[in-house]
């Protein structure tokens, strides 16, 4: 793990939601369980959205995982197969992070844990 020129240290993040708060928990173990992500925390949202042509509003969860770069792709190839919409939020990025933060989570994304 080194520094970014700037003596940043990142941390990747995907986010997505979903419409149960039993979806949101199962889909945030499944990353974090396959040692995809480091970490993954929901909270309740309210959204405001189109769909079908109308325009929809109600409860959703969002989650995000904290992860690493190299990790982001295996994450979404284990989460959208498994997301229950028709067309899943899937948002990515990356950004600074404390040093020791971003050791942890290099540190706990790696070999998968047995059940």
């Amino acid at each position: 793990m080194n520094p970014r020129p700037d003596g940043n240290y990142l941390v990747a993040w995907a986010s997505t939601t979903v419409d149960s708060e039993t979806a949101a928990h199962a889909l945030a173990r499944e990353g974090v369980h396959a040692r995809l992500a480091a970490c993954a925390q929901v909270e309740k949202i309210h959204s405001h959205y189109w769909w079908d042509g109308q325009l929809q509003q109600g409860d959703e969860w969002r989650i995000t995982w904290k992860t690493t770069s190299r990790s982001l792709p295996a994450l979404q190839r284990l989460l959208v197969p498994l997301h229950p919409y028709a067309l899943p939020q899937w948002l990515w990025g990356d950004g600074p992070a404390s040093p020791a933060y971003a050791a942890w989570v290099a540190a706990e994304v790696g070999t998968p844990v047995q059940a």
